[in-house]
């Protein structure tokens, strides 16, 4: 992959964008004159022109394009705009106010495919009803058609999603070497550095003693989550912390598991009343019980999206560490190909 390209013969503003490429995790290609930076100008993702050399760059006519910043650290020369509009840049970026945006930016641009993953939550209605199954086998249903997948765990007492997946013991990063993470996050690096199988990665819990997610930690992988993945699934405790409601936020469909009895669809509406706070899109799975569907349905007062049935040989196979069949012909295979179908096609 191309590097980003910088164009600068004031050596104390390059020794700042080269700091700041290293907080972004990118290195830089370097000409301090116009005519070494010729044969990066079409390749390089991102162009930084010192304001030094923005005239001699103009005088060359450089070919249009996008993604060419003007860097300067004299934010009052009234001559910048000038320099701006003649070497065909898109920004100015001033230093050192700008440095976070221009972090930002240099990693946007080294990020490889960026996508634009759907971020879908599911939460139970009532405890222990399987809504860690389910997002887990959303999750593996997606990278089983070749999407890129990432399975989050919201809940810090729900025992490890990575133990659902029977994958308890694969290496790579959990949620206590993210958590002290602030602003962005690559997802590339992200993904590197989850316990990943096949198109599937995985962020769970540590075993032992665990902390709360911090709002900012859990926004900072969603952001690297929805730029890197085609799909986001969270799973969600049924008390919402600041870290779930920050997933909420960020939905573009909530699932709710609702059991179709009185106290399920009693909870599941208490449930409903904290989560709409929070986030617009709520759908329900039905659970089996002595309520029918329909009743149920118009209880809860949201769309019903579908029906899971109780399947008997699900927790001997979770148990034993296996992953569940997932094929088409199979209730519950069936159920997540539907819902990705409908979930992630684009919104209106």
């Amino acid at each position: 992959m191309h590097r980003p390209l910088v164009i600068t013969e004031d050596h104390a503003l390059l020794d700042d964008l080269v700091r700041i490429a290293a907080a972004a995790g990118a290195h830089l290609d370097v000409a301090h004159v116009p005519a070494h930076a010729r044969p990066y100008w079409n390749l390089a993702p991102l162009i930084a022109v010192g304001a030094d050399q923005a005239d001699v760059v103009a005088a060359t006519a450089p070919p249009p394009r996008d993604q060419v910043l003007l860097v300067t650290r004299d934010p009052e020369d009234p001559d910048t705009w000038r320099k701006c509009v003649a070497v065909g840049a898109q920004a100015v970026v001033s230093l050192p106010g700008d440095e976070r945006h221009l972090v930002e930016r240099l990693a946007d641009a080294m990020e490889p495919e960026p996508r634009s993953g759907a971020v879908i939550c599911v939460i139970g209605g009532r405890g222990g009803v399987g809504a860690s199954v389910l997002s887990a086998c959303l999750a593996l249903r997606a990278s089983g058609d070749h999407l890129r997948a990432l399975l989050v765990d919201a809940d810090p007492l729900g025992g490890g999603i990575d133990a659902l997946l029977g994958q308890e013991e694969a290496s790579g990063a959990r949620w206590g070497d993210l958590v002290a993470r602030e602003g962005r996050i690559s997802s590339s690096a992200l993904q590197a550095a989850l316990p990943s199988f096949g198109d599937l990665a995985v962020l769970s819990f540590h075993r032992g003693e665990v902390a709360a997610i911090p709002a900012q930690a859990m926004r900072s992988v969603l952001e690297a989550g929805q730029r890197g993945f085609d799909l986001v699934a969270v799973d969600l405790p049924r008390h919402l912390d600041p870290a779930a409601i920050e997933a909420l936020t960020r939905a573009r469909t909530t699932l709710v598991l609702a059991p179709a009895d009185v106290r399920g669809i009693l909870s599941t509406a208490q449930v409903l009343g904290e989560i709409r706070k929070h986030t617009s899109d709520v759908r329900a799975i039905l659970r089996p019980g002595v309520v029918d569907d329909e009743t149920a349905a118009a209880s809860l007062g949201v769309p019903c999206v579908g029906s899971l049935p109780d399947q008997p040989r699900l927790s001997a196979t979770l148990n034993r560490g296996e992953l569940p069949k997932l094929g088409p012909r199979t209730v519950l295979g069936g159920l997540c190909a539907s819902l990705l179908r409908e979930l992630l096609s684009p919104p209106p």
